[in-house]
């Protein structure tokens, strides 16, 4: 068993490769949320870890994965041959975006795409749902139509105040104390983990960078596990996870 590189009562972290870290572990965790290297650069922490979908895949059945469209049209066969099968994408629409390259349109979005392992109905998922607004407050009718007669049963008319979240979510990108140079804001990470993960389940993070998943895992009440093979992140990551023990004592 690998030595945690941080761990409170909460969230632990380790240092390392997680393609040679999750196997020692032996671990099955509700849900995955995961931001990897996309592969799109040459810089040195953007390059794409080969064969990374298979040791996750053993650790759990369903998994939210950070990506860009490049990287999934390239890295898709490698996913689905993992047992990985797509279920749906989000996306993050950022305040004022990021990019490298300066002949293409301004990137200001990121997609989230969920990917499940077995059977749909064995994966756990809480739809979530926001507030009506506007014309959409006005009340549902709910009843059924009797088959072939054309007969209308009785409806009921009810609304309990809620539809379903949209697939699009804003948060501006992380700018002050800015810890790794992909860091996803918590606002982004706690609707996907509500969603995989049930309270007081086991999140896991096999690319933690600066630990903003354990983190976002912590304040939704749940338990996490994450990887980083680069110390200095993993140190920022531990630093963070401190500090934030600190304050809730």
């Amino acid at each position: 068993m690998p030595e945690p590189y941080y761990a409170d009562e909460h969230v632990t972290l380790y240092l390392g490769d997680s393609r040679a870290i999750l196997p020692g572990l032996n671990l099955q965790a509700d849900c995955v949320i995961t931001d990897p290297p996309y592969g799109e650069t040459a810089l040195a922490w953007d390059q794409w870890p080969t064969d990374w979908p298979a040791p996750v895949a053993a650790a759990s059945n369903s998994m939210w994965c950070f990506g860009s469209m490049r990287m999934f049209l390239e890295h898709g066969a490698e996913l689905a041959a993992a047992g990985w099968k797509l279920s749906q994408d989000v996306i993050w629409e950022k305040a004022n975006g990021s990019g490298f390259a300066t002949d293409r349109f301004r990137r200001v979005h990121e997609i989230a795409t969920h990917w499940y392992r077995g059977n749909w109905a064995d994966i756990h998922h809480d739809t979530p749902r926001t507030a009506y607004s506007g014309p959409d407050k006005s009340a549902r009718a709910r009843g059924s139509r009797t088959p072939h007669t054309g007969t209308i049963g009785a409806h009921t008319y009810a609304d309990n105040g809620t539809r379903l979240a949209r697939s699009v979510i804003k948060a501006g990108a992380v700018r002050h104390q800015k810890r790794h140079p992909t860091e996803k804001p918590i606002e982004v990470l706690i609707p996907l983990i509500e969603y995989a993960c049930p309270p007081g389940g086991l999140v896991l993070d096999p690319f933690a960078g600066s630990g903003s998943t354990l983190d976002a895992a912590r304040l939704t009440g749940r338990r996490g596990i994450g990887i980083e093979a680069n110390e200095q992140y993993a140190e920022a990551a531990a630093n963070r996870l401190s500090a934030l023990v600190l304050d809730i004592a």
